[in-house]
């Protein structure tokens, strides 16, 4: 294999310290309008730090920085990867855009403790951006346990009884799992390596036996309980009581694509491909996803609250990305890692519609929007865009992620998962289909919304708009996703 160039540089740092060191900024500030602003340069800055680093990374390069070293062979560091860049891509475009949408939903609604809202959030967009610019096990996992806190107090936003019975169960199962499973497998993995560096081929290769292995790899698929794999998901719909932009960014893109990036990242930074093919355990990588895309997307058609329904599609959707990667096949990996950004734009387009629903509303249950399609068009239009983005229709950039997914179980002989592949994107039309039918198709006696009802405030419906032509154009011009996901390839299989 060649050996890949590497720059030293703090821009990884400071993209990760952008969003931190504006919250005593927005502590401060005097009024909504100055804390607002603040938020967006933060945003931007860190959107644009972000896309500075780009070209390097799809040059064949790697930037990196070394904060301080913890242990022989453990340090606090950063390293600028296609892996890394694709994810941080993702999670710092769409911040701008929810910040917007922030603003029209939280004063919409005039909710309470808008500062503290917006501080979390900073908070939470360092820790997301600290994971996808991790170079090793520690410095993931400190970022992965710092996102687990700051986002805790924007799931029980509303404090009352639910709100702090959801955000108990949210910690339990997100904290109570990484240090019960990944912290052991991150001391034992140390233990046999010397190192918990990630690298190409993986580092435990050749340290362990086939028992031990397998172990490992139990304990860090089910200790990154972010990603939603059964049976340690039902914290996802539970932190639905969340405020729908925290629901939009954190658990359609953040919290949970830190969970499913964290699994990748393990299973190819820590195992390695050859590993995992060598002992054959990308069949029980695979089985276990696939159990979760076909549960969850059953348990999805049976919810009537719109985000319960989101929430359990989220859950079947994460378990995609990592079929894909589990597959481990070259196109499996592509479809499985481009599925991050794709899922993104359109499942937060999906929260957003919800959202501006119930501002512009107050209803939560489908069976209540019946004929909404007529007295919010733009909105309602825009879910159908993004149902179809999920769903893995053209004209939108699902489509392609799952081209890819269907590609690579042919190439690694995987038939089965054709079958899961088609029955899950059934289900998928299934649970979001009829949600669009019934709003614009239905007799004006069924319809249930007054002529009063009209679209919710701009700031609401302007970033959904951005999202769902976002998801359109992803399927035209999916670059640079697949560009960075072809180099990730080309370093993990050295092929």
């Amino acid at each position: 294999m060649e050996t890949i160039e590497t720059i030293t540089s703090i821009k990884p740092l400071l993209a990760v310290l952008i969003s931190l060191l504006v919250v005593p900024i927005l502590v401060s500030s005097r009024t909504p309008n100055v804390r607002e602003a603040w938020t967006f340069v933060a945003a931007i800055a860190k959107f644009l730090l972000v896309i500075s680093m780009l070209p390097v990374v799809l040059n064949g390069a790697e930037i990196v920085y070394t904060v301080a070293e913890v242990l022989p062979g453990v340090a606090i560091k950063f390293r600028v990867d296609a892996f890394g860049m694709l994810f941080a891509l993702v999670s710092s475009s769409l911040w701008i855009v929810t910040t917007i949408y922030s603003i029209g939903y939280m004063r919409g609604l005039k909710e309470h403790s808008q500062t503290r809202y917006f501080c979390y959030f900073a908070l939470a967009l360092s820790a997301t951006i600290g994971v996808a610019f991790s170079a090793n096990l520690l410095t993931m996992y400190l970022f992965y346990e710092m996102l687990s806190f700051a986002t805790y107090p924007l799931v029980t936003h509303h404090q009352d009884r639910e709100a702090r019975s959801s955000g108990r169960k949210y910690l339990l199962y997100i904290v109570g799992t990484s240090i019960a499973f990944v912290l052991p497998a991150m001391m034992i993995s140390y233990s046999l390596a010397g190192t918990l560096e990630f690298s190409g081929q993986g580092f435990l290769a050749g340290t362990s036996s086939k028992e031990v292995t397998i172990l490992l790899l139990v304990l860090f698929l089910f200790g990154f309980a972010k990603a939603g794999i059964m049976p340690f998901h039902s914290w996802l719909p539970a932190a639905m009581v969340a405020p729908t932009p925290v629901s939009a960014l954190l658990h359609a893109v953040a919290v949970v694509k830190v969970g499913v990036f964290s699994i990748v990242r393990v299973l190819t930074g820590v195992f390695g491909t050859d590993l995992l093919l060598s002992l054959n355990l990308g069949t029980f990588i695979v089985y276990l996803a696939s159990f979760t895309i076909l549960v969850g997307s059953l348990i999805a058609l049976s919810q009537d609250g719109l985000k319960r329904r989101l929430a359990f599609s989220t859950i079947a959707q994460l378990s995609y990305i990592v079929l894909g990667v589990g597959l481990l096949s070259p196109k499996g990996i592509t479809g499985g890692v481009v599925h991050i950004a794709m899922h993104a734009f359109g499942k937060i387009t999906l929260f957003m519609c919800a959202g501006a629903i119930f501002v512009a509303t107050g209803k939560k249950n489908i069976s209540e929007m019946v004929g909404i399609g007529r007295r919010m068009p733009i909105t309602m239009t825009a879910f159908f865009i993004a149902s179809l983005s999920i769903i893995g229709l053209p004209p939108c950039g699902g489509f392609l992620s799952k081209w890819y997914l269907v590609l690579g179980s042919l190439e690694a002989h995987q038939m089965p998962i054709l079958f899961v592949l088609l029955t899950s994107s059934l289900l998928n039309a299934a649970y979001f289909m009829p949600i669009v039918y019934k709003a614009f198709f239905c007799t004006p006696q069924e319809a249930m919304f007054e002529n009063t009802v009209q679209e919710a405030p701009l700031f609401c419906v302007v970033p959904l708009v951005i999202t769902a032509i976002i998801s359109i154009i992803l399927f035209f011009y999916p670059q640079p996703f697949f560009r960075l996901a072809d180099i990730m390839v080309r370093n993990i299989t050295g092929m």
